[in-house]
């Protein structure tokens, strides 16, 4: 169905503040209005669901940026297990490249981890009025047995990191006892207490 909407898609590159450049695709519309897409956990900017928002957005003639954070797709930067307040200053460079581009941030939308990411953002900076967390994971304490298996405390006391491999027995990511620690002392809880009222 065609909406009549002009749709741009433009590669944007933003320096967040570790100096790395981060990657992202803004389906430019010409509106004021931005809404900021952002990703989960090992994923990228160019997953189905990443997309499909964007283009949904862009569609009703909302200009919508997906990007990657560090570590991520195209960005710069080394993968990190845990992060999310790291994650949370990438978004702030993106919403930082925005507002000295005089765009409004209309919404910012994450999946998954992207879903943690954007309601720890909203509960530190109060810069935005829409938030919306996707399957985002409220207890970061659970599921991490299920990635990391049985006594994963106990082994990375041991050996200071577990590397998580394929079935096939290639290494994917290795996570560090700091960012283990990392995730099990973030507290979704807490941070949502801290959003402001007026923020839908």
């Amino acid at each position: 169905m065609d909406s009549g909407v002009q749709i741009r898609h433009q590669r944007v590159v933003i320096q967040n503040s570790y100096k790395e450049k981060l990657v992202g695709i803004l389906h430019e519309t010409g509106s004021m209005e931005v809404v900021i897409v952002c990703h989960g956990f090992r994923s990228c900017k160019d997953r189905i669901p990443m997309v499909n928002l964007a283009t949904a957005f862009a569609n009703e003639g909302i200009t919508a940026f997906r990007f990657d954070f560090a570590g991520n797709g195209d960005s710069e930067g080394s993968f990190q297990y845990g992060n999310y307040y790291r994650e949370v200053d990438d978004l702030q460079a993106v919403m930082q490249f925005f507002e000295h581009e005089k765009r409004s941030v209309a919404a910012i939308i994450g999946h998954s981890k992207g879903g943690n990411v954007v309601l720890f953002y909203a509960s530190r900076f109060h810069n935005v009025h829409n938030v919306v967390n996707i399957s985002g994971r409220f207890d970061l304490k659970r599921g991490i047995e299920g990635r990391l298996g049985k006594d994963y405390l106990q082994r990375i006391k041991e050996h200071g990191f577990i590397d998580v491999a394929t079935k096939k027995g290639n290494i994917e990511y290795r996570v560090t006892e700091e960012s283990l620690m990392d995730r099990l002392t973030t507290n979704t809880s807490a941070a949502c207490q801290l959003i402001p009222q007026n923020c839908r």
